[in-house]
């Protein structure tokens, strides 16, 4: 995981990304892992460093024009506790208007009369409630879920797009496979190529130095067998010359 200081485009790029989910009216949570997967950092770690950053940014006006960040965007919220009956209320709203064919956000949205922030509040409240309520039992009746006894076309559907992902996937893995092969052996054949090719080329000078050794040494003989035949000629006329005088 990454760790240390953080660079000015970094932090830039953290206090973008959470303006931009603000206004989506996404969780801010999801801009903390989002920058955290983009950076190899710790989720929690970067939201404790966005609170503190906050902060160190109203100290120092320079360092905040620098970086030409909005912090009305950024002001950290006081905590505002539900009371048991808020609690209790506001459960019975929401579950109201999701009965009558409401999304829970659409609900959260609608009470909090299009403030985002709040609306994110409910939202959040209302799912944690639902999380740790466990499953009741009126009248002590267990009701059992009815088997199914056929696949809908929906299910159906995205069962068969799921077996087509899967053949396209097992048929580009064997490509894959199969070029990987090709490419192996093209390499090792070039390299017996390029041995050979080597080979050659050491034979080639060898025969070339024995070639220029050889010329050298016939040349060398023929200078040698003239001055034998000059030497036999001038004894030859020599002996003559006395035959003559004789």
């Amino acid at each position: 995981m990454k760790s240390g200081l953080w660079s000015n485009q970094e932090v830039k790029d953290l206090f973008s990304s959470i303006e931009k989910i603000k206004e989506g009216g996404a969780p801010l949570r999801q801009a903390f892992i989002e920058h955290a997967k983009k950076y190899s950092r710790q989720p929690n770690s970067v939201r404790n460093y966005y609170y503190h950053e906050i902060d160190n940014l109203e100290q120092d006006p320079s360092r905040l024009q620098k970086l030409g960040i909005d912090l009305n965007k950024h002001q950290k919220n006081n905590i505002q506790y539900f009371t048991k009956d808020e609690e209790d209320s506001l459960m019975l709203k929401i579950d109201k208007l999701v009965g009558s064919g409401c999304s829970v956000r659409k609900a959260c949205l609608t009470l909090s009369n299009g403030d985002v922030s709040q609306m994110l509040r409910y939202q959040n409240k209302y799912r944690n409630f639902k999380a740790k309520q466990k499953p009741m039992q009126k009248d002590n009746i267990i009701k059992f879920t009815k088997k199914k006894e056929s696949i809908t076309e929906g299910e159906l559907q995205a069962l068969f797009m799921g077996l087509v992902r899967l053949v396209k996937r097992n048929a580009q893995d064997e490509v894959n496979s199969q070029m990987k092969m090709l490419v192996e052996k093209a390499n090792n054949d070039l390299r017996k190529a390029i041995v050979a090719l080597n080979s050659k080329e050491k034979e080639y000078q060898e025969l070339k130095n024995e070639y220029a050794r050889i010329k050298e040494e016939n040349s060398k003989l023929v200078k040698d067998v003239f001055k034998l035949k000059c030497d036999k000629a001038g004894k030859l006329k020599q002996k003559f010359e006395k035959i003559s005088q004789n």
